[in-house]
């Protein structure tokens, strides 16, 4: 009997842990100007009118909900490479890296993720290793979830060589309703896989640019975890999986 109820203690504990962890996640300093903003705004309209008040009140949750950043389990095999973003994989194909970042133009293997509003929009890098090159090119804000909105819209493009010495290109690229790219690395520096390294604000999208010979691990329409979701192991034979809606 004691060890049912210890069990049972346990398992309420687990849950009620889980409970605070999901709702009670730490915010990304990047958001409390909005955050502010959003909550002068209601108190605003609050004052003039209170039903208005109470919809600026929903807005500033939101906003709150939008630049939560939580804690991530990464994997840290050698080799991996890591969702840089949470979102939805709107695009597998070759394509050449961006040329600002001056990789040549051999077409690599390309995995694209997709942010809505409703994402986390907090980016983490996808291995170990060192930034070689930034690069940031102004443009338009069409649909990032078009083909065509990594060649003509505002982007944020990085290059690494990693740590198992490969060179690999993530870019930041924003969408139709976003207008901000933060990146919070400069050229040098050493990431860790999953380390936070920008964000962008209101929906959005991040291409990642594998070596020639690697094999995307994840299928269009699948859904990744930044920082968790294995896109590609860069030691494996495997070949390039497929998906279907089940």
């Amino acid at each position: 009997m004691r060890a049912d109820r210890n069990r049972n203690f346990s398992g309420e504990q687990f849950k009620e842990d889980h409970f605070v962890k999901t709702i009670l996640v730490p915010i990304n300093s990047a958001g409390w100007p909005f955050i502010a903003l959003f909550a002068v705004i209601a108190l605003a309209l609050g004052y003039y009118a209170e039903p208005l008040g109470w919809i600026g009140f929903v807005l500033t949750l939101w906003c709150v909900y939008f630049f939560r950043d939580p804690d991530r389990v990464t994997p840290t095999r050698p080799g991996l490479v890591i969702a840089p973003a949470d979102g939805r994989i709107c695009l597998i194909d070759e394509a050449v890296p961006p040329a600002e970042l001056e990789m040549g133009d051999e077409a690599r293997p390309r995995v694209c993720i997709f942010m809505n509003v409703f994402n986390v929009h907090v980016n983490r890098a996808p291995m170990d290793g060192t930034i070689s090159k930034i690069a940031y090119r102004p443009g338009k804000f069409l649909n990032a979830e078009l083909d065509k909105a990594s060649e003509f819209n505002e982007r944020m493009s990085l290059s690494m060589r990693t740590a198992t010495g490969h060179d690999i290109a993530f870019v930041q690229i924003a969408g139709l309703v976003a207008r901000r790219i933060v990146c919070q690395v400069k050229e040098g520096d050493h990431l860790q896989a999953g380390q936070r390294f920008g964000l962008i604000r209101f929906g959005s999208r991040v291409d990642v640019y594998l070596p020639k010979d690697a094999q995307p691990l994840v299928a269009v329409g699948q859904l990744t975890t930044a920082g968790e979701t294995v896109v590609a192991d860069l030691d494996a034979d495997e070949t390039r999986r497929e998906g279907e809606v089940r």
